[in-house]
């Protein structure tokens, strides 16, 4: 690995051979960004840590620990693959299989592979949650399963930004009698040692660091106000800004709660260490481990299931099951199949099976406009060229 040199602002890391320019991208961006920026990076290809960077401004590392949102559901995504691989769920039975109760109001044809795929309706309850019940996934499942859809199941997809997690999650535990978080800990994070928690112990807590709220400049703020949104929009119901008790989806992560009992959906606590090293297992092997999931199953759960139009988001998206396509929603130039999942405080996280490129970011400050942070694009264009030049 080639260490790093001191820029205008601290980086600190190495890459391997053949990956400075992945280093020469993060570290133009670090000296570009506010002075206050923290963040990390990292990479692996075919199993193998190739990109390991951060930066901070007052002393944090690649041990510390940061909210990341709906990377979250990537996690939690990860587990129905191996349950759907092993036999224990089946794509294409009706939710209502596992779950009868999910049959009130008119949801009893939708199916497994549906519910994945962003198609259910229920993106949210008409009245909103609590901030209590947003960090319980079992307390979300019951809201849900007596919630009329916003739209005709299956017919039309739009963004369960909050509660997708929680559905996919009482399936698992209607067929496990496991707590998807509990499923995901003891298959997938411990066996690997992933600094991604799904619930995070007590114990790493002193690792965590509280988010920070966007900074927008005064043109950037101006772009946000002049987004369409209203108290009883689609948007507002999917991310819970209507009811008594609207969610400020920037500090989510600041709430001990949603930590400690890391709802499936946004509650999750992660290194880039621990993102990438999630998608590595996934997808390669790693430290003489078998990848997780079958080259068959890495290829259905990145199939293109809802491509167009979001109703909730607006605009174009793409879904595989529980992940994003991350090739169509993000970076056109990763192989067919690509998935992941980004979060909405700037963070990202995929596997390309085809270049074997696992990746993962994190930061600290909300970035603007949320998801994704913007400096994805060129760190991740970076990494996918190296890898595919040293495969």
């Amino acid at each position: 690995m080639t260490r790093l040199t001191r820029t205008t602002k601290e980086i600190h890391g190495s890459v391997a051979a053949g990956f400075e320019a992945v280093r020469e991208e993060f570290a133009a961006f670090v000296a570009e960004e506010q002075p206050d920026y923290e963040g990390q990076l990292c990479a692996y290809v075919h199993g193998r840590r190739v990109v390991d960077l951060w930066a901070s401004a007052d002393g944090a590392g690649p041990d510390s620990l940061y909210g990341v949102y709906s990377s979250t559901k990537g996690a939690a995504h990860l587990v129905v693959a191996l349950l759907v691989q092993e036999g224990t769920l089946e794509l294409d039975r009706k939710v209502t299989y596992y779950w009868p109760e999910f049959a009130a109001e008119g949801k009893g044809a939708l199916t497994l592979r549906e519910l994945l795929a962003h198609r259910a309706g229920v993106v949210g309850t008409d009245g909103g949650f609590s901030p209590q019940e947003l960090a319980d996934d079992r307390q979300l499942a019951e809201r849900l399963a007596d919630q009329r859809p916003f739209w005709r199941p299956g017919t039309a997809f739009g963004y369960h930004a909050l509660v997708i997690g929680a559905l996919t999650g009482e399936v698992v535990r209607r067929a496990t009698g496991r707590t998807l978080q509990e499923v995901y800990t003891e298959r997938v994070r411990v066996p690997y040692g992933l600094d991604f928690f799904l619930g995070l112990p007590t114990a790493h807590e002193p690792r965590f660091r509280t988010a920070r709220p966007m900074a927008p400049t005064a043109e950037q703020r101006a772009l946000l106000d002049a987004l369409p949104d209203g108290p009883h929009t689609l948007a507002a119901v999917a991310f819970n800004r209507h009811g008594a008790q609207p969610t400020d989806l920037e500090l989510l992560p600041n709430d001990p709660l949603v930590r400690a009992r890391g709802p499936a959906s946004v509650g999750g606590v992660a290194s880039a260490r621990g993102l990438a090293g999630m998608y590595a297992a996934a997808i390669s092997e790693t430290d003489g481990k078998a990848p997780l999931l079958k080259e068959d199953t890495a290829a259905e759960f990145g199939q293109l299931h809802s491509v167009g139009y979001d109703v909730v988001a607006r605009s174009h998206k793409a879904y595989g099951l529980g992940f994003q396509a991350t090739a169509d929603t993000w970076y056109p130039f990763l192989g067919a199949g690509a998935f992941g999942h980004s979060g909405a405080g700037g963070c990202q996280a995929f596997a390309d099976p085809r270049s074997g490129l696992a990746y993962g970011y994190t930061r600290r400050r909300f970035a603007f406009p949320g998801g994704a942070a913007p400096e994805n694009d060129r760190l991740a264009k970076a990494a996918h060229t190296a890898a595919l030049a040293h495969a």
